[in-house]
């Protein structure tokens, strides 16, 4: 392929970058980490799918043709797409708030979900909103994690019993759980329980043990990677030989269908896709956020790097793909991109490969799983989830600062409480009410120079010398509409309150925008303080502040001047209190900055 040619074949599918330079070896590293990769994503694909609420299948689904849309249009070289538990549990919340009885409809819903959520990451990828994900805070992201995992474990408990039991929010799944507690069923129990404490010690004492008998390291790491599928072949052929499904009424996973599902959109009624709105803005969001977060992980380990904007667009094309080929949402998982990372996957063709293995297996293997037990799929969803919990998280974010305590809180609360969704709307609403909180409200102080220095710092914290006639203002925070009034009121009491002042200067070091409603309030204090005789000057303003400015004609009408500096600007105001500040010794400052 010549240049031109791969150039325009780049630019058409970015995600094809990785060709360049691609050779044999990379083939066979990338080989090796998509089986690693499918043999750990098969059954954790088939435990989400029973968490999201729908047949088994549709996991394996959505573990194939989103690999390969990821592949041509994502970012990151070794990030695995796939169900993964949160947003497994939110595709369950919304399907359930729809009340459909019929399995098929609740299958088309849940696609109906991924294209509506792969239309809004298409969206706002062509408009390079990657900022998008710093809407949801790090600690309403923790909260959210943390209150989902807790619902995730209540949630499997049912299966690990053996018992019909439902519920969005935890006491439903409490209550539900206590009503059918006299139908568990005892050998469902002793599964579950055998199979969660087989891929714990897999998980944690398996390595140390074979190490000790001197198994060579990478044996170990592919029996430690295996352990879910090993548990898959071990409890299927258990319940089959001991016809346990029969004889004692253990759950499986039943009769799935061969082969793959054609390429067709959902179709639905109107008001359902309309009600799914909602549900599918906040799985983007959280899929986007939990997709980048590992994305860019790897990468700095890696030495590359992850664009927002592109995974945006990766993302969307994965959930497209999986709305057409009978999945729900997708997106990238840790667990498994992790795994792919360290068995050596170089390039996004691991995902591929990793997706057509999975393809034969749902084309030609899918009658092997009859007889797996849900038990033992709950428990690969308990080992892989049960430390995303952190409520000590929480309580230090409440330590540091109160307001982003009370947003972790209240998401906490309100997932755990209320429901997936408004836990996860009341969290992000809380946060963006306290970021305007405090920027309504921003930090501000009066300034004076530090003895013997050119440095000018707050007398709270400071030993600094006051000018008797000019009042030196820091606003720590851009000017806008939520602020501008804020300004005209403080600038009004400080002149009230220093009857001698005869300069106000605004020091601006931290002023990085100015809005319409900030400048109008500007000028409304220029004119204010020339009505009393009071003359208003900047300092410090920076470059593409004071283009704006300049452009809107504000630097003419201003009554006085603009310094470089503060420094230069009492140097001119008032030469005097400089000067006998400069021929001061500094006692040292009382509090360090």
């Amino acid at each position: 392929m010549d240049r031109d040619a791969r150039s325009w074949m780049e630019r058409l599918l970015p995600g094809l970058k990785w060709l360049r330079g691609y050779n044999g070896r990379v083939f066979a590293d990338d080989a090796l980490a998509s089986l690693i990769t499918a043999i750990l994503l098969i059954p954790q694909s088939l435990a989400y799918a029973l968490l999201a609420g729908l047949p088994a299948q549709a996991g394996l689904y959505a573990s194939t043709t989103p690999l390969i849309a990821y592949a041509l249009f994502g970012s990151s070289r070794v990030l695995a797409v796939g169900p993964v538990a949160v947003v497994s549990l939110m595709t369950a919340a919304a399907i359930g708030n729809l009340g459909l009885d019929d399995p098929g409809q609740q299958v088309a819903a849940a696609g109906a979900l991924a294209l509506l959520s792969g239309l809004f990451l298409a969206v706002f990828g062509a408009l390079r909103l990657g900022l998008v994900a710093n809407f949801l805070s790090r600690p309403v992201i923790s909260a959210f994690i943390t209150a989902s995992t807790v619902l995730i474990i209540a949630s499997q408990l049912r299966h690990m019993f053996g018992i019909d039991a439902h519920g969005a929010t935890l006491p439903e799944l409490i209550v539900s759980m206590a009503l059918a507690a006299g139908e568990m069923n005892l050998m469902t129990l002793l599964i579950g329980l055998a199979s969660l404490g087989f891929l714990l010690f897999a998980q944690n004492a398996l390595a140390p043990a074979l190490e000790a008998l001197k198994v060579p390291a990478g044996l170990i790491r592919g029996l430690t990677r295996a352990a879910p599928a090993i548990l898959v072949v071990a409890t299927t052929l258990a319940v089959a030989v001991f016809h346990l499904e029969d004889t004692a009424g253990v759950s499986v996973v039943g009769e799935l269908p061969t082969g793959l599902p054609p390429f067709q959109l959902p179709l639905l009624p109107l008001e359902v896709w309309r009600a799914l709105i909602g549900p599918a803005a906040l799985i983007s969001l959280v899929g986007f956020v939990e997709s980048v977060s590992v994305g860019q992980s790897l990468a700095a380990k890696r030495r590359e790097s992850v664009k927002p904007d592109r995974e945006l667009a990766g993302l969307g094309a994965a959930n497209l793909a999986a709305a057409m080929t009978g999945g729900y949402p997708v997106t990238g998982g840790f667990a498994r991109s992790v795994v792919n990372e360290q068995a050596g996957a170089q390039t996004p063709l691991a995902g591929v490969m990793t997706a057509l293995i999975i393809m034969a297996v749902a084309m030609f293997l899918t009658p092997l799983f009859h007889d797996l037990p849900k038990a033992a799929l709950a428990a690969t969803i308990l080992a892989a989830i049960w430390k995303l919990a952190d409520f000590k998280g929480a309580w230090d974010v409440w330590r540091y600062s109160r307001a982003d305590g009370a947003a972790a809180f209240l998401t906490l609360f309100g997932v755990l409480f209320l429901g997936v969704e408004i836990g996860l709307t009341l969290g992000v609403i809380v946060s963006i009410g306290s970021i305007l909180q405090r920027t309504m409200h921003p930090h501000w102080t009066q300034v004076g120079q530090v003895p013997g220095t050119h440095h000018f710092r707050n007398p709270n914290r400071h030993e600094v010398i006051l000018s008797p006639h000019v009042y030196a203002l820091r606003v720590d925070s851009a000017l806008y509409f939520a602020n501008a009034h804020f300004l005209e009121d403080l600038l009004s009491h400080a002149i009230a309150d220093h009857a001698e002042t005869r300069d106000v200067v605004l020091m601006c070091p931290a002023v990085n925008f100015i809005d319409a409603s900030a400048l109008a309030s500007l000028r409304t204090i220029n004119q204010r303080l020339h009505d009393a005789g009071v003359t208003l000057h900047l300092s410090e303003v920076k470059g593409p502040v004071s283009d704006l400015l300049g452009e809107a004609g504000f630097l003419e009408e201003l009554t006085g001047e603009v310094f470089l500096s503060q420094y230069a600007a009492m140097r001119t105001l008032d030469p005097a209190t400089t000067l006998r500040a400069e021929g001061v010794l500094s006692d040292g400052m009382s509090k360090p900055l």
